[in-house]
């Protein structure tokens, strides 16, 4: 096909990006190679076959698509020539070969790719399938028992290998998968509505995105707010035996014997025997409603084997009648008594002795969760003050009435855990977990419980107070083992915006490196002070003047900015969004971006406003300057820093 076809496919993407042609060895001479003799496929984003049923292209996903991501001049993988298309809209523009068995060839790099890096964005996010690299290959096809955990920089593609990963994990273990569900969590809605668009335009629409907000919210939607040092306190680890404690303290003591009548006889259980059949159950290890459900069995079973032995042949329907026996069931009852996570969790912030047992006291099973260890495999109780910070100063009258926050639902999803376990799910894609308290950590292991994860993130993106310094403590929270892979060349932030960016490392993520920028566009920074003033008649002029050329604007601001920025981007009938935690807007080429909404964005030109503010709103300066990091590194193309107050001095401070 010539420069220039059209593809009747889609008229506005390529059918294909790729080709590769394989030789032969011939038989008569060993080792001989055979180029005629060899077969040629096209590598496209889905299967595509002929009138005959013969394949005209193949999925990028497929076995033998993975020549053409891999192959190279040292390893070759049979590959006598890849092709890389270049297109615009469906339209064919350029072809360029590689002969990698050709040794008087010089290797350079591949233009068609550096272009497609290159090219302009029409959305925050985009996928990467033409491109993707041989060590983003790997990560992409690691089998679906492996958990992975990818370090990645901003810019390195970490979150569309995750995309790109789900997607060939659907293709390689399609009826498990497609039965079991593949999840992936994500920052804010905002982030999922744009990556929503990525997952479509690689063959797959059976993929669930959510927020672990909105995961943990089926007990009960998050109405209120923490302050900080509470909500920190209550994502911690501790929580989870403080909780398994305060469920299980709820099986009570029997101090007298089960009494059943039947017929003309009245059979009894001691009481030290019913106190044998709950230790029992609790020694199982099965989850609280569970064991709660086989009590009543128990103890018609221990009857029974009085009536045995008394010369009566009862069956099985004996012992069911007598399961459901007043007498069974209200002992049961009142000695495992039903729950209901709000409930428990009222009582535990409202009752002190309750809550300083489970803080400090051992009740419940003797073999405590190892999941609620810290990485050391220690289990420390909660101190005096940690209690007092829980209690509620004036208690809700009823677990219905409580406004509950974001970590108080992820606290109540802990609890309904405890009490009948959550489903696993087939695979989990996990994106910026480094800001994941260890509860909500543990929250998303229950979803893959029985799986494996794809876990993402950036050390020196963490912007919560929680925000882990170790892989190795998340993925031990998580309740999974694998190993972390880190990737570090960039190839959506252009050097110029690192540069800049990367001088906030060694204060607020020391010991981290900074990534490579392998793009030839070094990219454009302007950082313009002015009078407050002045800020907002500037930005609207910069994103007018952006408007002039392809690509996407976003304009990123302290939160609290955010109307004041749509408006005088209106006051100029410049038509954009505005992304919020809760919606994003993937209708126009500007939105206005709360920093806080930032994570995991992607714009060919980015404006900043006042960064000073930016940092100032978090509530502590490593927090303020990981935010601040974020923020600046959304830029693809060029980065706009407007300020009027003085620049962060960590930002200064190797500047020329």
């Amino acid at each position: 096909m010539a420069p220039g076809s059209l593809l009747e496919d889609d008229p506005t993407r390529a059918l294909f990006f790729g080709r590769v042609d394989q030789v032969a060895v011939s038989g008569g001479d060993a080792g001989a190679v055979d180029a005629e003799a060899g077969e040629r496929f096209y590598i496209g984003r889905r299967h595509v076959t002929d009138d005959a049923g013969d394949p005209l292209v193949i999925d990028w996903r497929a076995p033998m698509s993975t020549a053409f991501y891999r192959a190279s001049r040292s390893a070759p993988m049979g590959v006598l020539l890849r092709r890389r298309f270049g297109f615009d809209h469906g339209r064919i523009t350029a072809f360029e070969d590689e002969h990698l068995l050709d040794p008087a060839e010089v290797q350079g790099r591949s233009q068609i790719l550096a272009e497609e890096i290159e090219r302009p964005r029409v959305g925050p996010m985009r996928d990467i399938v033409a491109t993707i690299q041989p060590e983003q290959d790997e990560l992409v096809r690691v089998d679906d028992a492996t958990t992975v955990c990818i370090q990645g920089a901003p810019g390195t593609g970490k979150t569309a290998v995750g995309l790109h990963r789900a997607a060939w994990l659907l293709y390689a273990f399609r009826e498990r998968l497609s039965r079991q569900g593949v999840l992936v969590i994500g920052p804010n809605r905002a982030f999922l509505e744009h990556i929503g668009q990525v997952l479509p335009t690689l063959g797959e629409v059976e993929v669930t995105h959510t927020t672990v907000e909105d995961l943990v919210a089926a007990v009960a939607p998050a109405t209120g707010t923490d302050p900080t040092a509470v909500a920190a306190l209550k994502g911690d680890a501790r929580m989870a035996e403080v909780l398994r404690r305060a469920v299980w303290s709820h099986v009570g003591e029997p101090d007298e014997a089960l009494v059943v009548p039947r017929g003309a006889r009245k059979w009894r259980v001691p009481a030290y025997e019913v106190r044998e059949l709950i230790d029992e159950l609790r020694s199982r290890g099965v989850r609280y409603e569970a064991a709660r459900a086989m009590l009543p069995q128990r103890l018609a079973h221990a009857v029974l084997l009085q009536m045995e032995r008394a010369g009566d042949s009862p069956d099985d329907r004996v012992q069911d009648a007598v399961a459901r026996s007043a007498p069974v069931r209200r002992c049961a009852d009142a000695l495992w008594p039903k729950l209901e996570p709000r409930a428990v969790l009222h009582r535990l912030f409202t009752d002190a002795e309750l809550l300083a047992a489970c803080s400090e006291g051992s009740v419940g099973p003797d073999d405590e969760d190892p999941a609620a260890r810290d990485s050391t495999g220690h289990s420390r109780g909660l101190t005096p003050e940690e209690q007092r910070m829980l209690l509620w100063d004036k208690a809700p009258r009823t677990a219905r009435s409580v406004r509950w926050s974001v970590a108080d639902t992820t606290l109540l999803d802990e609890l309904a855990d405890l009490l009948n376990r959550t489903p696993s799910l087939g695979h989990v894609v996990l994106d910026e977990a480094q800001d994941l308290s260890p509860m909500q950590l543990r929250a998303v292991g229950r979803r893959c419980a029985t799986s494996a994860a794809t876990v993402l993130g950036d050390i020196a993106q963490g912007t919560t107070p929680w925000s882990t310094t170790s892989w190795a403590e998340s993925l031990h929270h998580l309740g999974r083992a694998g190993e972390v892979t880190e990737l570090r060349q960039g190839f959506r932030v252009p050097a110029a915006v690192i540069e800049l960016a990367a001088r906030l490392l060694p204060h607020m993520a020391p010991g981290l490196a900074a990534p490579i920028s392998v793009r030839d566009n070094q990219g454009r920074l302007d950082i313009v002070q002015l009078a407050a003033a002045d800020l907002s008649a500037r930005m609207a002029e910069t994103v007018a003047e952006a408007l002039a050329e392809p690509g996407s604007v976003g304009v990123i601001v302290p939160d609290a900015w955010t109307n004041d920025a749509s408006t005088a981007l209106s006051s100029k009938e410049i038509g954009h969004g505005v992304l919020g935690a809760g919606h994003g807007d993937i209708e126009h080429r500007v939105d206005v971006v709360p920093a806080t909404v930032a994570k995991g964005l992607e714009f060919d030109t980015v404006v900043v406003l006042e960064p000073a503010a930016i940092a100032a709103a978090e509530p502590d300066e490593r927090t303020g300057l990981r935010r601040l990091y974020v923020v600046l590194t959304r830029a693809v193309t060029r980065l706009v820093v407007l300020h009027a107050d003085p620049l962060p001095d960590a930002l200064t401070e190797h500047a020329d």
